[in-house]
């Protein structure tokens, strides 16, 4: 694998249209910390399968969309240079380019907000990572979060856009009834697990669940390991407080709670059985914070999108404990931080 990826970087070195789609493949690993290619490549793959499985394939067009125009404007912008390589300035983008698409109708109106969006995210990022960067800790998928629910909320005072997926604001009720006591059969909940795994990329699919899950390993294990201890964990949780059963059976609890187990667990401090215990405890809280963003937004008719992972990991971040940092993620610069191996 070594001689492969000297040899890629190579190529990557010499030719700039390579090196452009080597930070955009980044880019969409980076949405899970891997500073991997072949693992972007894979979760593409992933999000397009998931996004035909549903008869939504322009939703993988979006996410191309998103990390290219995101990429780009890093470049545009002149970014540092170290953080466009490795995908840093695109994660966010390609987010915001499967929100567009997946909340508002598909029309000329919204790819050209996706557009629009997609480079504002960047902009975000580089101001946020100024922000945070006093603070020692990084920006996340915080920009993806603050412009999707701009550009969202923007949707309903605009006709020619309309507001497509978007839930009509309503004030929060307390689940009950059925949906409180619903169960899940063990091969339903299986794949809800796996599904909360791809709804990092706001798909519903077992499929894209098990390929991401690939992406991961392929980079890293404990990465990998950390995302199935965040799906279950939150999965089960969210059983057992009585959530409701078909945002459990959509992987709708346990994607946020993914990204903080990998973002605790083995990103930005070394695993251990302590580092294991404080993963936990920040998943255990991470859906506390969606439950809570959720009822919040409701009113507002958007998602609380990956904000539960940001607030929740920030909280869990800040405390700075002193448990050693994984050697890969110790440069901060501009504010991000470099995370995940290059082994590619």
């Amino acid at each position: 694998m070594s001689d492969i990826g000297g040899k890629w970087q190579a190529i990557t070195d010499r030719h700039a249209l390579i090196r452009f789609v080597d930070a955009c493949l980044r880019g969409a690993g980076q949405v899970m910390f891997q500073n991997n290619p072949l693992s972007g490549l894979l979760i593409l793959i992933a999000v397009f399968v998931g996004a035909a499985h549903a008869g939504t394939w322009y939703i993988g067009l979006g996410a191309v969309v998103g990390v290219i125009v995101g990429t780009a404007a890093a470049l545009a912008f002149d970014a540092d240079t170290a953080s466009y390589r490795q995908g840093m300035f695109g994660f966010s983008p390609l987010l915001t380019g499967i929100a567009v698409l997946t909340f508002l109708p598909q029309t000329a109106w919204s790819w050209a907000l996706l557009i629009v969006g997609a480079a504002v995210t960047t902009v975000v990022t580089l101001a946020f990572g100024n922000l945070l960067k006093t603070w020692g800790v990084p920006a996340l998928t915080f920009p993806f979060v603050l412009t999707s629910w701009f550009l969202l909320l923007a949707a309903f005072q605009f006709h020619r856009i309309g507001t497509g997926a978007l839930a009509a604001p309503a004030l929060p009720e307390a689940v009950g009834g059925a949906a409180a006591h619903a169960t899940i059969d063990a091969q339903n909940l299986s794949t809800s697990m796996l599904n909360g795994v791809s709804q990092v990329y706001l798909i519903g699919s077992w499929i894209s669940g098990i390929i991401i899950l690939v992406a991961l390993a392929v980079n890293s294990r404990w990465a990998a390991l950390f995302a199935v201890v965040g799906t279950v964990a939150s999965t089960l949780i969210a059983l057992a407080v009585g959530a409701e059963a078909a945002m459990i059976d959509q992987g709708l609890f346990g994607f946020s709670a993914v990204l903080t187990a990998i973002a605790l667990g083995c990103v930005y401090y070394r695993p251990s059985a302590a580092v294991a215990g404080f993963a936990l405890l920040g998943i255990v809280f991470t859906l506390i914070v969606q439950a809570a963003l959720d009822t919040m937004l409701a009113p507002l008719g958007i998602s609380s999108l990956t904000a539960p992972f940001v607030f929740a990991t920030w909280i869990f971040l800040f405390p700075k404990r002193n448990f050693a940092p994984t050697p890969h993620h110790e440069r901060l610069k501009d504010g991000v931080v470099d995370t995940g191996k290059n082994d590619y």
